[in-house]
């Protein structure tokens, strides 16, 4: 994206945080501004209250004063209220509002492009650097409002007092600006920094709950510590690095502060005993009202800063989402009527390394078809590129006549659905894994269950049953059994299914394969790495694949009278 583009599709993320959100950020506002005015009010009572017991002119008198506390006391408790009613709601809406919006940014990229994206800078993106925004771009708007109010107001408040020592001021405080913005700048490098090495960490941590099996299969606990506590040493150092950075800028700060504060103290004191229309209460007020002066500029750096920093945390999620994204054409009918054709067909992953060459293929309407060869010989990249998870292919790939570049992803995922060896189940009922949390009629329920083989799993369980975390109260053959049926739900005309049974034993992988292949009305392209007699026949077509090529077509009776590459790979998977 371009600079333009980028700063557009960042207003439409900072929009969630006010969209519908606005009345309960006005009161906040409005309570903010009020404490600072109130604060300066405070001040002037201070000025008033010790200049009535020295003996100077007053506005009021001393019960005079004290009733006006009691107001302003009274009023600061109010705006209190207003400011603990609207700021927390605020606040959750508009991170409610900005995490969804992303999320649902999320979903709408590509299955198979989105597979090949790190997506530890998601979780990274939707939960440390959420955190962050949360507290350095929306809370901090606040004081920065706040702090603006007491600025401008203690200023004036001043040249009302008096021009002089306001002018003493206004030298005084060239120091502290001139301290923080020497290193105000650092702090978004740091935050940055942090975030990159959060998105690491958390891919790290991901692969290790997920790949726990295997670590401890392979022995490799120890390898797999010293991955995971260099990740997380070089996300606490760049966390430490950040604290010392905010450190330098606050004691930069508060040592310019007091030296400003201390001198508008001396001038103003001998301003005083030099009888220039100063007061005692006047300089106490004076150093006051420094408070208001120093504070907003001390900290304006930071804040600064960590705004740029979390508007770049922003961008980095937005140009995430924006990657890989396919742009929406075409709308076709949600049946497959004739056949899906493949003409010329070649790609490849890397530039100059082709997976696929010159593959022509036509897959009838409701018949079903089996993808054979060895591993790498092409036949996952046909079902990924059915699915459109990559269009910088050569040659065409067309649903029923229209080319799949053209054809938008609802329309296309209204059409085909899929099923892997890699199972998604989530940590719901039987019921809801295979509905998607969707409201269904029961009999459509009732009806992919019988058709997936699930029926005596469900008579000894019940739908209600929980698949625990990850599916892991499931058997193999039980989650794939839940995948067709959900997959059937969708009533799909074309399934795609990619190794389903590959991690499954010989007769439970049978079983789910049958089940498959019962399905009637469908049209099924099968990856399968099982050569068995029994299946095989059931085919219509089955397509034999070789470094990337059709090398044959046909029957199962046909190919093994052939005796050539199919026989021979028959032949060894028998031994």
């Amino acid at each position: 994206m371009n600079q333009e583009s980028e700063k557009i599709v960042r207003k439409s993320f900072i929009k969630q945080f006010y969209k519908g959100n606005k009345l309960a950020f006005g009161i906040a506002i409005f309570a903010a501004l009020f404490v600072g005015g109130l604060n300066l009010i405070v001040s002037w009572l201070m000025q008033q209250i010790i200049d009535c017991i020295s003996g100077g002119d007053t506005v009021l008198d001393l019960k005079g004063l004290m009733f006006i506390t009691v107001l302003v006391v009274l009023a600061i408790v109010l705006f209190g209220v207003l400011e603990y009613i609207s700021k927390p709601r605020f606040m959750k809406k508009a991170m409610q509002q900005y995490k969804e919006y992303a999320f649902e940014s999320l979903l709408k990229k590509n299955i198979h492009t989105f597979n090949e994206e790190a997506t530890a800078t998601y979780i990274s993106a939707l939960s440390n650097d959420a955190g962050s925004i949360e507290a350095n771009y929306l809370e901090k708007q606040f004081g920065l409002i706040s702090g603006a109010v007491m600025f401008i107001g203690a200023f004036f408040m001043m040249l009302m007092y008096s021009p002089l020592l306001t002018g003493v001021v206004v030298l005084l405080i060239i120091l502290p600006i001139i301290a923080s913005l020497l290193v105000g700048n650092r702090m978004e490098t740091a935050e940055l920094t942090v975030s990159k090495r959060n998105v690491k960490f958390t891919d790290t941590l991901k692969e290790a709950v997920c790949g726990f099996a295997v670590i401890k299969s392979f022995k490799a606990e120890k390898a797999v510590l010293d991955l995971f506590i260099k990740s997380n040493r070089e996300v606490e150092d760049a966390k430490c690095e950040k604290k010392k950075i905010s450190i330098i800028i606050g004691t930069i700060s508060a040592v310019a502060g007091i030296i400003a504060q201390l001198g508008v103290f001396i001038v103003g004191a001998y301003l005083a005993l030099s009888g220039k229309a100063v007061t005692p209460g006047v300089v106490l007020v004076f150093v006051n009202l420094m408070n208001y002066i120093l504070q907003p500029i001390s900290v304006l750096p930071e804040i600064l800063a960590n705004r740029k920093a979390s508007l770049a945390l922003i961008d980095k999620l937005c140009q995430a989402l924006n990657e890989n994204v396919r742009k929406e054409k075409l709308s076709i009918s949600d049946r497959l009527h004739d056949a899906i054709e493949l003409k010329q067909l070649s790609f490849g992953y890397k530039e100059g390394e082709e997976v696929l060459q010159n593959i022509n293929l036509r897959f009838q309407a409701g018949k079903s078809y089996a993808l054979v060869g060895a591993s790498g010989s092409g036949k996952s990249t046909i079902l990924n590129l059915l699915l459109a998870g990559y269009d910088n292919y050569s040659g065409s790939i067309s649903y029923d006549g229209q080319e799949l570049r053209n054809i938008d992803s609802e329309s296309l995922y209204d059409i085909v659905s899929v099923v892997q060896q890699n199972v998604v189940i989530f940590n719901a009922s039987v019921r809801e894994n295979i509905t998607m949390f969707r409201e269904v009629p029961k009999e459509e329920v009732d009806k992919v269950i019988a058709m997936s083989g699930l029926l005596p799993f469900i008579k000894d369980h019940g739908e209600e049953y929980l698949c625990g975390e990850n599916g892991n109260a499931l058997s193999g053959g039980e989650k794939q059994r839940i995948s067709i049926a959900r997959s059937l739900l969708r009533k799909s005309s074309v399934l795609l299914v990619d190794e389903a049974t590959a991690a499954l034993d010989k007769q439970t992988a049978h079983q789910v394969s049958n089940s498959i292949l019962d399905i009637d009305g469908v049209t099924k392209i099968v990856v399968t790495h099982s050569l068995e007699e029994a299946l095989l026949k059931r085919y219509d077509e089955i397509i034999v694949l070789k470094a990337g090529k059709v090398v044959e077509t046909g029957a199962y009776e046909a190919l093994m009278e052939k005796k050539e590459y199919f026989y021979s790979l028959y032949t060894i998977s028998q031994d």
